[in-house]
């Protein structure tokens, strides 16, 4: 079972040919949707095992989804505008050819972590085999509150940033970099954290968002492919 809620659209996943037999995924993330839609894509292993579970269920009750989808309907009232909105982004995405797509994403990546690093800031993930291109975590000096901090640039920049979760949560602050987003806004976002931290105290130990910006600048982005014929 494989969780591709920020992944999908985003970073490379084939169902398919590497033997998921489920895929969790949602609208709001790299599909560039607002929140409403979840997706499943099931192997006939997983299809098997529902139907044999003993367990009540409601989530992992495929059958009458998957029997009434045979014609092209959906047993409950479905989400219409988003799924309008889905074809659309499904086509945006299709037109630029899923290897920009993802190449953008892992360009976003290494620009954000280039500013971390300039800050002189640890990220969450210590292994740079399996950063991830769709967001950063941010890990705080010990003694700074990472919600505190998260708070302050909200009230004063009107930036909205994740939050650290579980064990890690006042320890970090997360930046996403996926779906709906251009150097422009990523890099106002680099912007509004950098202010955020020196309002906060935080020593830093350089200029992430001059970092950044020579990243962006000396990195141009790949030029979209044609749409296939």
């Amino acid at each position: 079972m494989v969780d591709t809620i920020s992944g999908l659209a985003s970073a490379d996943f084939r169902h398919d040919e590497w033997g998921v037999d489920v895929t969790v995924s949602g609208s709001q993330k790299g599909l560039m949707l607002p929140p409403g839609i979840s997706f499943n894509a099931l192997s006939p292993k997983a299809l098997a095992a529902s139907r044999s579970a003993k367990l009540p269920k409601a989530f992992w009750a495929w059958d009458e989804i998957v029997e009434m989808n045979k014609g092209g309907y959906w047993p409950y009232t479905p989400n219409t505008n988003l799924l309008y909105g889905l074809a659309e982004a499904l086509d945006m995405l299709l037109e630029q050819g899923l290897p920009v797509v993802f190449a953008r994403h892992r360009r976003w990546g290494e620009g954000v972590r280039t500013a971390v690093r300039a800050w002189g800031l640890p990220t969450q993930c210590a292994d740079e085999r399996v950063h991830s291109p769709v967001l950063t975590g941010v890990v705080t000096p010990p003694g700074v509150d990472a919600d505190a901090l998260r708070r302050l640039i909200h009230d004063r920049f009107d930036l909205s940033l994740g939050t650290g979760l579980g064990k890690l949560k006042g320890r970090m602050f997360r930046i996403g970099h996926l779906g709906d987003c251009n150097d422009l806004t990523l890099m106002a976002a680099l912007a509004g954290c950098e202010m955020g931290l020196k309002l906060a105290g935080v020593p830093l130990t350089g200029s992430g968002v001059q970092a950044a910006m020579e990243f962006f600048a000396s990195h141009p982005q790949a030029a979209t492919l044609p749409a296939a014929a």
